[in-house]
C-alpha cells in the first residue's frame, strides 16, 4: 500500500484525506440512521395507551419528544391535539423539516466528496503528465522520470474514481434510507392525527 502511495506522488494526499473523511461520515451515518434510533418499535402502542388513559402529562410528552425523531413528530401532534387538523399538520410539517435537516447531516459533505474526488484525481493526472513531459525536456529520455510521471497520472486517476464511486453509492443509500424513514413517519403521524381527531 505504501508503495502505491509513493508511486502516486504528493497529489494522492488530498484524495486520501477525502477518503478518510468519507469513511468517517459513512460510519457515523450507519450508526445514527439505525431504524431503532429513528423509528423505535412499540412507540405507537405507547402513544395509543397514553391516549386511551388520557394521560398527557408534560413529563411523558418530553420523554416522547426526546426518544427519537418519530417520537418528536408525534409529540408535536399530541401537544397540538386541541387545535384543528390543519394546525396539527402544519406543526408536524414544521417539525419534520427540522428532523429532515438532522437526518441529512453530513450527506452534503459526502456528495461533495463524490463530486470533488474525480477532480482531485484529474489534478493528480495533470501533475503526472507535467512531470512526464518535463522529463523529455530536462533529462533527455530518462525512463525512470517518464515512468514516474505515468505512475502519478494513473494512480491519481484511479484514486479519484475509487474515492468517488463508494461515496456516491453511500450518499444514494443514505438518501433512500432517509426517504423511507420520512414516509414511515408520515404514515404514523397521519394515523395519530386520525386517532386524535377521530
Amino acid at each position: 500500500m505504501w508503495e502505491i502511495i509513493q508511486a502516486a506522488g504528493w497529489p494522492i494526499w488530498p484524495l486520501i484525506l477525502t477518503s478518510v473523511v468519507g469513511v468517517a461520515i459513512v460510519l457515523e451515518r450507519f450508526w445514527s440512521l439505525r431504524k431503532s434510533q429513528i423509528i423505535p418499535e412499540g412507540l405507537m402502542v405507547e402513544i395509543k395507551t397514553m391516549i386511551k388513559q388520557d394521560n398527557f402529562d408534560d413529563n411523558k410528552i418530553d420523554i416522547l419528544k426526546n426518544s427519537s425523531p418519530l417520537g418528536d413528530v408525534l409529540a408535536v401532534a399530541i401537544l397540538k391535539r386541541k387545535n384543528s387538523v390543519e394546525v396539527i399538520k402544519s406543526a408536524i410539517d414544521e417539525r419534520a423539516g427540522i428532523i429532515v435537516h438532522n437526518l441529512e447531516r453530513y450527506l452534503g459533505v459526502l456528495v461533495t466528496i463524490a463530486t470533488v474526488a474525480p477532480l482531485l484525481g484529474l489534478f493528480g493526472t495533470i501533475i503526472g503528465m507535467v512531470e512526464l513531459f518535463s522529463s523529455f525536456t530536462s533529462s533527455g529520455h530518462d525512463v525512470a522520470v517518464f515512468a514516474r510521471g505515468i505512475s502519478i497520472a494513473l494512480y491519481n486517476t484511479a484514486g479519484g474514481i475509487v474515492v468517488a464511486v463508494p461515496a456516491m453509492i453511500a450518499y444514494r443509500f443514505f438518501r433512500s434510507k432517509i426517504d423511507n424513514y420520512l414516509n414511515e413517519m408520515e404514515h404514523y403521524a397521519i394515523h395519530l392525527v386520525e386517532i386524535l381527531k377521530g
